[in-house]
């Protein structure tokens, strides 16, 4: 039997995942010449706003395994978007930086998201422009405490959530 709130879940996971298609086609209908994965921008984003990031809090942020995370940055680092460097405090440890390049495509990625995104919501009544905007806070909580409720990694690596509540 569902309950009201596990409809909305079932519900809002399913949105959210049409979401983020239709924005990636979008996104892809404005930069054909894009050849980076979403995988690659979002590591891109992550750097931007993390420099001198480890692998190990790459992969924790982006709930990736940290193999994967090196296989990325090792292609965006032969691309010419990442600067690898070795940490001051610990040789053996690696930190990623975005170059210029890889500045550039999380800024172009960006904006063509922003345009998308502003031609979809003017195409909304005021009303519905209204209720987007009312809903941000709301939405923002929402990914607190999905985010706080999220544990490190188990053993593995693998994330794991705890209930919230």
């Amino acid at each position: 039997m569902t309950t009201p709130v596990t409809d909305l879940s079932s519900n809002f996971a399913d949105l959210v995942a049409r979401l983020r298609r239709a924005m990636r086609r979008a996104a892809r209908a404005a930069q054909p010449a894009m050849t980076l994965s979403v995988a690659q921008l979002e590591l891109l984003s992550v750097i931007g706003e993390r420099p001198g990031s480890r692998p190990g809090e790459l992969a924790q942020v982006l709930r990736l395994a940290p193999n994967s995370i090196s296989t990325l940055a090792n292609s965006l680092t032969v691309a010419g978007m990442l600067e690898r460097a070795s940490n001051a405090a610990d040789r053996r440890a690696v930190t990623y930086s975005l170059t210029s390049a890889g500045v550039a495509q999380v800024t172009s990625w960006r904006q063509t998201n922003i345009t998308s995104l502003t031609s979809a919501l003017a195409a909304l009544t005021p009303q519905e422009q209204q209720i987007i905007t009312i809903a941000m806070p709301v939405m923002n909580r929402l990914v607190t405490l999905l985010d706080e409720h999220t544990d490190h990694t188990n053993d593995d690596g693998d994330p794991r959530v705890r209930p919230i509540g």
